[in-house]
Order: C-alpha cells, then sequence, then structure tokens
C-alpha cells in the first residue's frame, strides 16, 4: 500500500528492471489531449491558408507541451518515490496540462496566451516543490545544490513567460525564441556540477511510450477526417489513397524509430540531453503527420481552399522530418557501411518529392516508407555486422540499422 511520505531520494542508475508506472502512462496520455488540440488548430489554420502563422502558433504550443512533458519524465525517472504526496502533485502537473489544452483554441486564434500561461504556471509550480522537496532529503551537498538550481531556475524562467503575455504580437515568436533557450539553458545549468541519476532504459522507455501514444493520435485524427470525408462528401475515392498512405507512414514511423536500442545511447549525461531536446522535432513531426492528413483529406473534398501541392506537403514535410531526426538522433550510430547510412536520408527526399503526385503524393510517400523498411530488413539480412542477435526483437532492432 502507498505510504503518504517518504522520502524523495535519488534512485539508483543502476537499479534494475526499471518500468514506467501507472501514474506515468496516466500522465502521458493527459497530455495527448494537449497534443491533439494543437493538431486540431493546426490543421485549421493551413486549411484556411495561414500556414506560417499556424506553423509558428503550432511550433510555441507544442514546445510549452513536450518540455513539460520532458521535465517531469527526467525528473520521475531520478526520484520518483510513488508516496501519497508525489502522486497528488503529479496530478496536480496533470490538471496543468488541461488547462493548457483549454488555452490552445485562443492562442491560435487570438494570439492570447493567458490560459496556456495559467497552465504552465500550474504545472511548472507542482515540478518547483518537488525538486525543492528532493533538496530537502538530499544528503549530499552537491545534490542538494542541484536540486535547488532546477528549482530556482524553473521558478526564474517562469516568471520570464510573461513577456509573452505583455510583448506585442509581432515580437512574440522572438520573445518565445529567448525564453526557450532560457529553459533549455536550465538543466545544463543545474546539472554542470553532478548529474541527476535518471535512469537509461527508464528514460528511453518514456520517450518510446510517448512516441507511441502521438502516432496513435496521429492514426485517430486521419481516422475521424477519413470517416468525415466518406459520410458527409461520399468521397471514397478521393480519401481511401490517403487513408492507405497514412496507415503506411504511421506503420512505418513505428518500425524505424523502436527498431534500434536507443537505450544504448544514453550514457552520458551529454547524449543524454541531445537525444533528449532533440526529439522536440520527432514529437512534433509525428503529430503534424495526423494534422497533415487531417488537411490532405480536407482538400481532396473541397472544405480546405489550398493547393493539391500544399496538401500533400503538409503531410511529406513532417514525415521526411520525422526520417532525418530519427536518423540522426539515433539511427545511424547503429548502422554499417555507406549503403545503410543513406536510406533514411534518401528516403527521406524520396518523400519530398511525392509532394508533386497529385492526389496520389500521400499513398506514394507512404509506399516509399513502406520500401525504406523493406530495404532495411533486407540489407540488415544481408549483412551479419549488423544482424540481431537471432529473431525477434533483436532482428529487429538490427533491421533498422538500415
Amino acid at each position: 500500500m502507498t505510504q503518504p511520505f517518504l522520502p524523495l531520494t535519488a534512485r539508483s542508475r543502476e537499479e534494475s528492471h526499471r518500468a514506467s508506472t501507472p501514474l506515468e502512462l496516466f500522465f502521458d496520455l493527459c497530455f495527448v489531449v494537449a497534443v491533439a488540440q494543437a493538431g486540431a488548430e493546426l490543421v485549421h489554420a493551413v486549411a484556411e491558408g495561414h500556414a506560417g502563422e499556424g506553423i509558428i502558433n503550432y511550433a510555441m504550443i507544442f514546445f510549452a507541451i513536450w518540455w513539460a512533458w520532458m521535465n517531469f519524465t527526467w525528473f520521475a525517472s531520478a526520484y520518483d518515490n510513488d508516496d501519497v504526496l508525489y502522486r497528488v502533485i503529479t496530478l496536480l502537473q496533470i490538471t496543468g496540462v488541461l488547462v493548457l489544452a483549454a488555452g490552445v483554441s485562443r492562442a491560435f486564434e487570438e494570439h492570447d496566451f493567458l490560459v496556456v500561461y495559467l497552465g504552465y504556471v500550474v504545472m511548472r509550480l507542482a515540478l518547483a516543490s518537488q525538486w525543492l522537496r528532493a533538496a530537502h532529503h538530499a544528503t549530499d551537498p552537491v545534490e542538494r545544490t542541484m536540486c535547488r538550481r532546477y528549482a530556482g531556475g524553473v521558478l526564474t524562467v517562469q516568471v520570464g513567460w510573461l513577456a509573452l503575455l505583455l510583448a506585442p504580437e509581432p515580437a512574440r515568436p522572438w520573445v518565445f525564441l529567448v525564453m526557450a533557450l532560457a529553459e533549455m539553458a536550465v538543466p545544463l545549468y543545474a546539472e554542470k556540477d553532478a548529474p541527476s541519476t535518471w535512469h537509461p532504459r527508464h528514460i528511453a522507455e518514456r520517450y518510446g511510450l510517448f512516441t507511441i501514444i502521438v502516432l496513435g493520435e496521429t492514426v485517430a485524427a486521419a481516422t475521424v477526417a477519413v470517416k468525415t470525408g466518406i459520410a458527409e462528401n461520399d468521397a471514397l475515392g478521393e480519401v481511401l489513397p490517403i487513408a492507405a498512405g497514412g496507415l503506411l507512414l504511421v506503420f512505418s514511423a513505428w518500425w524505424i524509430y523502436f527498431v534500434v536500442p536507443a537505450h544504448d545511447r544514453l550514457t552520458s549525461s551529454r547524449q543524454g540531453f541531445l537525444w533528449g531536446y532533440g526529439h522536440y522535432v520527432i514529437f512534433a513531426s509525428a503529430a503534424a503527420v495526423g494534422a497533415g492528413l487531417e488537411i490532405a483529406v480536407e482538400q481532396a473534398v473541397g472544405k480546405a481552399h489550398i493547393s493539391a501541392l500544399a496538401a500533400a506537403s503538409a503531410v511529406t514535410i513532417p514525415s521526411a522530418v520525422f526520417l532525418m531526426s530519427v536518423w540522426l538522433l539515433h539511427a545511424r550510430y547503429f548502422k554499417v557501411g555507406l549503403t545503410q547510412q543513406l536510406v533514411l536520408p534518401v528516403s527521406a527526399l524520396a518523400i519530398l518529392l511525392c509532394s508533386f503526385a497529385g492526389r496520389w503524393a500521400v499513398l506514394a510517400a507512404g509506399l516509399v516508407a513502406a520500401a525504406t523498411v523493406a530495404i532495411g530488413v533486407t540489407l540488415t539480412a544481408g549483412n551479419p555486422a549488423t544482424r540481431g542477435g537471432g529473431g525477434g526483437t533483436g532482428s529487429l532492432r538490427g533491421a533498422e540499422r538500415s
């Protein structure tokens, strides 16, 4: 039975069988509510011909969602004691993200970030209290200093975000950029003398699970769009190629991401920071694929007044970005030889070129993605240096080294 109060002390990095908890999974699912809201508003902005403005707003909102998720994830990996107080504070953070999600529409449509900011305040105050609690129970002075730096940095930057509410509208993207850099500097400053004891396998699993949830949201958004297109416009012939191509893209994205042992790259704090920060691009592009599929369906049935090229690009560009970011972050470290190294970059380029295939663009992109996986499996099977250790998971991991 869960104890009301336990010391919030650092967990061991060598802990075996470290797995995500039900609370962490619940946390992720609630965050997807905000991801879905951001994606829906991106669809609306692009379909209305405001792609540039929509992309900027999407990047800003998604950063807020991702950064709050990431901060909790790394803290939990190092300090989760699962007592009652820890659970209550985590539920408070979930409340904050739901408030943030409620303000996404106003942020997109009216450029009013007040509700988003208030939700962020709830999340960040809760996180800072966790760091202060960890500092209180720390016995090592260096660790105590690290925890206090985190708490102070989180609170200081939160005050700085007020500038996003007060700055004139044209200046807000620049204010966002400065404050985002300040946010990302906090962990670097806090851990400059000693790293927190995050668990590599646990972190890799947490990121993988969030990737699954984001890809699942992409499938859900595309499914609703296809259903609506068929039910309201009797446009099966127009939306079927988009549905088929979208599924192939999502299935291939799952295969390519999960086939490598990501935790093998997390051997130091420097590598952990680069890998963790880089996932902003992976998560944002994966979620944007779902928005792109919705846009493609709306264009196909005449509801979005944009060109076929613009609608196709809404799918192909984030798909290509996803492949390149996965390759850059960890896939390339598991490849042997120039041929294997080139597969994902060439595939990303080919998917971009599919944008010019008209109504068949999404299906063509999906076929390219599926071919990428097939080529990877074939190259791995023919090269013992990259073959996994037998069947099952090992063989799948080897397949990505393509």
